[in-house]
């Protein structure tokens, strides 16, 4: 354990490193083309914010300015309707979106942003598998 708590990238996950090593795969939390949209109920048509390409989410994603990896996810029908926005949003490739919690979140976070550990991700668009694999760098 480090002596210091700015040592530990750890020290405020509820997870400890050995929850995330290893390969882990969240299964159908990508955008894909098979991804619910709106439908217009008089028409019975998408409606034209609605209507996108996975290559368009992930140039989407690939354009957001940040030092984090970002990944496109589905946006609810709900927040399609109400803001009339695309089907598709960015995040952090280990967003609780896809990680399924807020606790693997952190973890995965801390593991990037820490030198002792090597992490890499696959985004399967076409399954809407995201596969994260996290070692430590003495391993890797």
């Amino acid at each position: 354990m480090p002596e210091n708590l700015d040592d530990d990238p750890f020290h405020d996950c509820e997870l400890d490193p050995e929850a995330i090593l290893g390969t882990h795969t969240f299964e159908d939390v990508l955008f894909t083309n098979e991804t619910e949209t709106p439908v217009n109920v008089l028409t019975g048509e998408t409606p034209a914010h609605s209507q996108a390409t996975v290559e368009e989410a992930k140039e989407f994603a690939a354009s957001i300015d940040t030092e984090t990896p970002q990944i496109a996810l589905p946006a609810s029908v709900e927040s399609q309707v109400e803001t009339q926005s695309k089907p598709y949003t960015a995040a952090a490739f280990f967003h609780f979106k896809a990680t399924g919690s807020l606790e693997r979140h952190r973890a995965y976070h801390a593991a990037y942003k820490a030198e002792a550990f090597a992490v890499d991700f696959e985004a399967d668009y076409e399954s809407g598998d995201l596969t994260i694999t996290v070692e430590r760098a003495d391993e890797a």
